[in-house]
């Protein structure tokens, strides 16, 4: 059984004012002066419109409960909302809680998946168990309906490892240490506005108050 993600308490201070704050404190801490232009680059794993307004960039561990938590409770408000509407895109970033085993097992079939276009039915089959064993890994894949052999040739040969890590190397120096974690900003405007850091899974509510405002301000801006 896997251990528990860290899991910060939601701050005690109210709504946007706690959240701007924890922007200051950790991107601006954690980057000093560093580009923040990989939070737009586009490595094919998008849900949602390409040109929407609002970009939410999850980084997270196959392995994680309170990631499943967050996918299966308020994931589903999130795509209804904003995503299906084409008001938010979202992206996914790896985040293995370790250097082998389970977390990056699960990120490498996820990856392997996406060579056969079938990421995100991957991502999401993974989450409906976490179990992440060599069998159970080939199951998902049957499940989504991969190409086995193509499949296991890609697992073995670990190709995807590097960009792994590097999702994993973003998302420190964005300033965070354990799963989930959420950066929520205006498409294309990363380095102009400061993105909102999410350190935790936290409820829908905060979500839709952030984005809220994040789409009310672009709007004003094209006034």
């Amino acid at each position: 059984m896997s251990k528990p993600c860290p899991h910060p308490r939601r701050p005690r201070c109210a709504g946007a004012l706690c959240l701007l704050t924890l922007v200051f404190l950790m991107v601006g801490e954690s980057v000093r002066g560093e580009g923040l232009d990989f939070l737009s680059r586009d490595d094919g794993r998008l849900r949602g419109n390409a040109k929407a307004p609002v970009t939410l960039i999850e980084y997270s561990d196959f392995t994680c409960g309170f990631c499943q938590k967050w996918f299966q409770e308020t994931w589903p408000r999130i795509q209804a909302k904003y995503v299906d509407t084409g008001k938010v895109r979202f992206s996914y970033r790896d985040f293995p809680r370790a250097f082998q085993g389970p977390g990056l097992d699960g990120a490498l079939a996820a990856r392997c998946a996406g060579e056969q276009n079938r990421y995100w039915a991957m991502h999401d089959e993974l989450w409906g168990d976490r179990r992440l064993g060599a069998e159970d890994l080939q199951r998902h894949a049957k499940a989504v309906k991969l190409d086995l052999p193509a499949f296991a040739k890609c697992m073995r040969e670990e190709r995807h490892t590097e960009d792994i890590f590097r999702d994993r190397a973003e998302g420190t120096l964005l300033g965070f240490r354990g799963t989930p974690g959420f950066v929520l900003f205006r498409t294309g405007s990363p380095e102009k506005d400061p993105p909102v850091v999410i350190p935790g899974a936290f409820p829908f509510d905060v979500f839709e108050e952030q984005i809220d405002r994040l789409l009310g301000e672009g709007t004003k801006g094209k006034r």
